[in-house]
């Protein structure tokens, strides 16, 4: 049983290929949600550093003028580096008044001014030393000094990776714990069709019980129910052949019995009118055995398989029954009755096969058990909102008591020397029950013999 569940080399897995999907989505979107945020937090941060870069260069601006207040312009150019006495390689600055002198500049800062004294306020950049310089430029209010103040971009550079570095890091160490969290959750959803299919492979030959669908995914529902419907339909096809086969066992004792002894007394006869009786009773044993092993057959095909009426095909059940007609008229004639027919125009859904089967059972059944001269009366038409066939013989009938029996396996009600199985209306109770037509059976014509009433829907 193992093996027959065993993937072959040529299927492919549902897990591993959801497990690929949700790993591959998740990758793609964990990666370009860091593009995103690395994109957005480089922006803000050139904002942050812009704007501090600002506010330094109107600080040292409002210093400078301040000192120049307190000590005088003439003075100023002795304050040419004294801002800072360290060397300072992150910030440089230069103040030049509006004639272009330099008037303040910290340690580091060269002589000639980073940009033109004639550029506009704002950012910009600038190379300094073979680096790339972020600049900011700012007038006082009354424009008579000016403030350059630069930065390297390598400091900018050195924060963005930072944050790059522990993004990554960050995003290395709980891949693990995301590739093992989508597998476990991929897996315990998983567990129910493998909880199915473990109650499958344990099963006994011959358990058709259905499956509990309780707790199984909404997704698997229908799976689950359309299993179900399988074992009813395999267990009543198993059911209609072991009854079947006890049937045919069961009545083919007799007429094989019957055939056994004819043989026998063919053995034995001691003259030829004895053989010759001896071989009339062997051939009507054999008729009657090919007989009965044909209509269990037709019994067996007859019986449906589910108790939904399947789609039919629409049909003229009276061009149907002229055409039944003509194929039995002859047959009819030899059994010595007459017949009669009417019918109109109605439209029912049918399988031909399988009607024609009906048909046959019920017109050979008034021929056997209508004594010669009979009657037949065949008609159809629309009736009450449904399709009507009626098959009526002028023969002795069947008692109302005991008109439920003979829709039963094997029962025989008429005289047992007429040659018969019992089968004939069951095989037509069940073609009508796959057509989803009633059967009835009434008083004949003028209250003699019986009349077979089948009730279709409208097509």
């Amino acid at each position: 049983m193992h093996s027959a569940i065993t993937l072959r080399s040529g299927s492919w897995s549902l897990r591993r290929t959801l497990l690929g999907i949700l790993l591959s989505l998740t990758i793609t979107v964990w990666g370009v949600s860091a593009v995103v945020v690395y994109l957005n937090a480089d922006t803000e941060s050139h904002e942050l550093f812009d704007q501090s870069l600002a506010e330094t260069g109107h600080l040292l601006l409002s210093l400078a003028e301040h000192e120049m207040q307190e000590r005088g312009v003439h003075s100023a150019h002795r304050f040419a580096d004294v801002s800072t006495r360290r060397d300072n390689t992150y910030l440089l600055f230069q103040i030049h008044d509006a004639d272009g002198q330099l008037i303040y500049k910290n340690t580091g800062a060269p002589d000639q001014p980073f940009l033109q004294l004639n550029s506009p306020s704002g950012y910009g950049w600038i190379q300094l030393r073979g680096q790339r310089w972020r600049s900011y430029v700012v007038w006082n209010d009354s424009h008579t000094l000016q403030m350059q103040v630069v930065e390297p971009d390598t400091h900018r550079r050195d924060i963005t990776g930072r944050f790059t570095y522990q993004l990554l890091a960050f995003a290395l160490a709980i891949a693990p714990l995301l590739v093992l969290g989508i597998w476990w959750t991929v897996n315990r959803v998983f567990n129910s069709l493998r909880h199915y299919a473990h109650q499958l492979t344990q099963r006994r030959p011959g358990d058709f019980s259905a499956l509990s669908p309780q707790g199984a995914p909404a997704e698997i529902l229908p799976l689950v129910a359309a299993l179900n419907q399988l074992f009813v339909r395999v267990s009543q096809t198993r059911e209609r052949e072991q009854r079947f086969t006890a049937d045919a066992a069961h009545e083919l004792r007799t007429p094989l019995a019957a055939v056994k002894t004819s043989l026998q007394v063919w053995r034995r006869a001691r003259n030829a009118e004895e053989r010759q009786e001896a071989e009339t009773a062997l051939s009507d044993s054999i008729e009657r055995a090919s007989r009965l092993v044909t209509q269990l057959l037709a019994l067996s095909r007859s019986e449906p398989e589910t108790s939904a009426v399947p789609a039919l095909p629409r049909t003229d059940l009276a061009a149907w029954c002229r055409a039944q007609t003509a194929e039995w008229q002859h047959d009819i004639a030899q059994a010595g009755h007459t017949l009669t027919t009417d019918f109109q125009t109605v439209y029912t859904g049918m399988d031909a096969i399988s009607m024609s089967m009906l048909m046959r059972n019920l017109i050979d059944n008034a021929c056997r058990y209508t004594p010669a001269p009979g009657h037949l009366h065949l008609r159809c038409g629309e009736q009450q909102g449904q399709a009507v066939l009626e098959v009526s013989d002028s023969g002795p009938g069947i008692p109302a008591a005991q008109r439920s029996q003979v829709l039963e396996r094997f029962v025989r009600l008429s005289d047992a020397s007429i040659p018969g199985s019992g089968l004939g209306l069951s095989i037509v109770a069940n073609i009508a029950q796959a057509h989803g037509a009633s059967l009835r059976l009434l008083d004949g014509n003028d209250g003699q013999g019986l009349t077979v009433q089948l009730r279709f829907p409208l097509s």
